[in-house]
């Protein structure tokens, strides 16, 4: 029998995080990701050579029904974290977690940092954890209670690989839990091998576009891996211990043994450390785990409500805590001009990349203002990043080229456009005209280093070989 659902306290927290989100969306910035979206969303597809198709399709329905706002793109971010506290709680529930266990995992799935940054700006991690989350809880029914709920789990996977790949490393986290410490009888379930093969249904368009392309994805990966694998895997360990707040590792830790105990889901405490492993091996980012991370947070609210009173108190306190920092380092509560001063930018790269982009497009545009007006119709504009790129055009600024990731795609420019102004570009593509100068050095007028501050801005003239010749040489993955 089900625990009584705790929908007040639920309803109460989910709503406060949605308002909470909503109103301090205008802080900052736009991310450089919302402004690649923003352009790709343009551009509607089946995929893109870095990611599938839905979070630009999100960007692009926030815009219009919205408005082209930073606010209008940040709404369903907001929404989508404040529908993961419910499926985090309802997972909890599913444990058999009482009213105080679904509203503590709320209240500290609420306040983690992750879920914090994830609401404030549209990432694919935005929708990545709450449907991660609706597949587990599926699972869980599955496992715990009727196993056509494999069916649910399998949509629910099928459909999260329209925004990232990712899922993959559930499933295989749980095929690797369920063979290795059971209950393996679940392997021979019909519903089982029904979800799976809906799950491969509803991806098929996702996996013709990769082979369509050759394999875009996987050269992606490679790309990350090579540009800063050694690095994640330095900080993979200390940022699982902070990704949504020191309180919930502590908590999740508990949550692993709960589940461990319990031999009709002990596969899924086995699916974090597969994960981890294989995200460590490959040398992924420390988020791909986040979802794992909250399902042994969800077990671990279980255990701390039925605790002991010490424990409850103590559980409790820590969140608060937790949730206190958490705010500081994801919120853009710190003002811009104070926000060099604090630890926030080392940490938070969300809010660091979310500085400076109105003085970004101002250093260009008073280069392109040095153009003669008769080479300004054929003038344009390449950047070495899709967030320079997204930037300008939001601005408004014609002919904005780059070769970063799918922009490339959007290319070449013409041939008559032998003047441009270069952002963020290596000497190889300057030596390819007759004279470079430089017109500008970016500032973000706030002290913030963060990937724009400091690029000088080109002026060229007199290209020398057509783009058309030489464009395949200048795309790249990042």
């Amino acid at each position: 029998m089900e625990r009584p659902l705790a929908w007040r306290s639920v309803t109460v927290i989910s709503v406060l995080l949605f308002g909470v989100l909503l109103a301090l969306s205008p802080s900052y910035g736009y991310h450089r990701d919302e402004l690649y979206f923003r352009v790709l969303s343009e551009h509607p597809g089946w995929g893109y050579v870095d990611q599938p198709p839905l979070t630009p399709l999100l960007a692009g329905a926030g815009i219009h029904l919205f408005g082209d706002t930073i606010t209008g793109i940040r709404v369903f971010p907001a929404l989508a974290m404040a529908i993961l506290v419910w499926l985090v709680a309802l997972v909890a529930r599913e444990l058999d977690g009482s009213r105080a266990a679904q509203t503590l995992a709320a209240a500290g799935t609420a306040t983690g940092a992750y879920t914090l940054i994830a609401g404030h700006s549209l990432l694919t991690l935005s929708f990545d954890l709450p449907l991660w989350m609706a597949a587990i809880l599926f699972l869980l029914k599955a496992l715990l209670r009727e196993p056509r709920w494999w069916l649910a789990a399998g949509a629910v996977i099928g459909l999260a690989t329209y925004n990232k790949h990712l899922i993959a490393l559930l499933v295989l986290g749980l095929a690797a839990g369920l063979l290795a410490v059971g209950p393996r009888r679940v392997l021979a379930s019909p519903w089982l091998w029904a979800g799976g093969l809906l799950a491969l249904a509803l991806a098929v368009p996702n996996l013709l576009y990769q082979v369509a392309n050759d394999w875009p994805q996987l050269k992606m990966a490679a790309a990350l891996s090579a540009d800063k694998g050694a690095e994640l895997r330095m900080l993979y360990v200390p940022m699982q211990l902070t990704l949504f707040g020191p309180a919930v590792s502590v908590i999740a830790a508990f949550g692993f043994v709960r589940l461990w105990r319990d031999r009709r889901v002990r596969a899924l405490a086995v699916a974090y450390p597969v994960a981890a492993a294989l995200t460590l091996i490959a040398g992924g980012r420390f988020d791909y785990t986040g979802g794992l991370i909250l399902l042994l947070f969800a077990a671990g609210c279980v255990s701390a409500a039925a605790a002991a009173r010490r424990a409850r108190l103590a559980a409790t306190v820590g969140l608060a805590l937790s949730a206190l920092g958490s705010a500081l380092l994801a919120l853009p509560l710190v003002p811009v001009a104070e926000l060099a001063r604090t630890p926030v930018p080392l940490i938070n790269e969300v809010a660091r990349e979310s500085v400076g982009w109105p003085e970004f497009v101002a250093a260009v545009q008073s280069a392109r203002a040095a153009i003669p007006s008769a080479e300004q119709a054929s003038a344009m504009v390449f950047t070495g990043s899709y967030g320079e790129h997204g930037a300008l055009v939001r601005a408004g600024v014609p002919r904005v080229y780059s070769a970063h990731n799918h922009l490339w795609l959007y290319g070449p420019p013409p041939d008559t456009a032998t003047t441009a102004v270069l952002v963020n570009v290596g000497p190889r593509i300057r030596e390819q005209f007759g004279t470079c100068e430089r017109r500008a050095t970016v500032d973000n007028g706030a002290g913030v280093d963060n990937e724009e501050r400091g690029l000088v801005v080109w002026l060229c003239r007199d290209l020398r070989t057509p783009w058309s010749v030489t464009w395949s040489r200048w795309r790249h993955f990042s």
